[in-house]
């Protein structure tokens, strides 16, 4: 084992992290604040090769993997700008078409999710499925040409930037087993019958969050991805990824306090010597620095399983629950060493919170990855 960094990693790291600067924090919330969106910044990062460092190189990618592109969100939550549709378009909606796709298919949107001009959502969650995904009720029904799709999805992300939507959708019902037979569907969001509610969420972000309704939507037949009814396993291409890149977000925000408590410890003397002396706030600190390398390494090595075709969903599933609560430890520890000023919008951490706060039970809430964990990796019976 290695662990010393590639020098082509690090020197993503460094491209990112010098882009991210030109934007960072403030623009992020001011953005979140007036209900604008940092376009100009997913432009950049379009044009500089980074929202497709994880597509094929026959596609106009970087033909790096979740590793790569793991780097990309770290390094942006680390300067400040953690966006969720990295994680969706990018990571999931970018690796099921490229694993599950047809040729044409691949053809058609891979080259357009390389240059980030082409955003796509990602619509699995319904209002009475939660995490039982066996109990999606929207339905797509086969009407020659095209599949008509009807039903509701419920807390979709970036709906609002996105020109697409990949849905999963039932297609049909396994007799032996009552369950549903999923299909996935890349949807216009201009499309005739869809149509968008915003739910108010107190997250400061500028990737809102949607109600989709889908009222007969009429989708062309060669937008099924993959086979019909095997959209459940195709799913899961994307879900590890996810996974993954949520906590490299997760780790990012981490970073992203912990270097501004260190500043300030360093920085903010009260009886003549700076409070970074007193254990009483090195120790918590240094106490959440160990946490989030910890979840850092984890996140790597799922990173590196999924890339190199090891079943990683241990490992995803660990770093995401792992990163998720190392973030908000350091934003805690970090807001508690700037006293009352942690609160403050000048000081940037606080705004943090709700973000870090829904990166604990999205992706997939901790009690699921347990429940995961118990029964894979522990042999524990299955407990739902």
């Amino acid at each position: 084992m290695d662990f010393q960094e590639a020098e082509e990693h690090a020197l993503l790291r460094q491209s990112v992290a010098k882009l991210a600067a030109e934007y960072g924090h403030q623009a992020f919330t001011a953005a979140a604040r007036q209900g604008t969106k940092l376009d100009e910044l997913w432009r950049a990062l379009g044009e500089a090769g980074l929202l497709g460092v994880a597509v094929p190189e026959e596609f106009g990618g970087g033909g790096g993997g979740i590793f790569e592109l793991a780097i990309v969100c770290e390094e942006l939550a680390a300067a400040g700008c953690p966006l969720l549709l990295l994680i969706v378009s990018p990571a999931i909606c970018a690796s099921i078409i490229a694993r599950c796709g047809t040729p044409e298919q691949r053809e058609r949107w891979l080259p357009r999710f390389a240059t980030g001009e082409l955003t796509m959502a990602f619509a699995i969650t319904e209002p009475d499925a939660g995490s039982n995904s066996h109990r999606i009720a929207v339905q797509a029904r086969r009407d020659g040409d095209v599949y008509r799709l009807s039903g509701t999805k419920y807390f979709i992300s970036g709906c609002d930037q996105a020109e697409a939507v990949l849905v999963v959708a039932r297609t049909g019902t396994d007799p032996a087993t009552g369950r549903a037979r999923l299909s996935l569907f890349v949807v216009d969001l201009a499309a005739p019958g869809v149509s968008l509610a915003p739910i108010p969420v107190e997250i400061c972000s500028p990737e809102k969050q949607f109600t989709v309704y889908l009222d007969g939507v009429a989708v062309p037949a060669d937008h099924l991805v993959g086979t019909e009814h095997e959209g459940l396993r195709q799913v899961f291409v994307g879900l590890n990824p996810e996974r993954i890149t949520a906590a490299a977000l997760s780790v990012g925000i981490g970073r992203y306090a912990l270097e501004k408590a260190a500043a300030y410890a360093r920085e903010r003397r009260v009886w003549d010597v700076p409070i970074g002396s007193h254990q009483g706030l090195a120790h918590p600190l240094a106490e959440a620095k160990v946490h989030l390398e910890l979840a850092r390494l984890m996140m790597q090595r799922a990173a590196w399983c999924y890339d190199h075709g090891v079943e990683a969903g241990e490992w995803a599933n660990m770093a995401k629950l792992a990163a998720a609560d190392a973030s908000l430890e350091c934003l805690d520890r970090a807001i508690q060493t700037h006293g009352g000023l942690g609160l403050t919008r000048d000081v940037g951490l606080a705004d943090l919170w709700g973000l870090a706060r829904l990166l604990k039970t999205a992706p997939v809430s901790r009690e699921m990855v347990l429940n995961f964990v118990a029964q894979h990796s522990l042999g524990l019976p299955r407990s739902y």
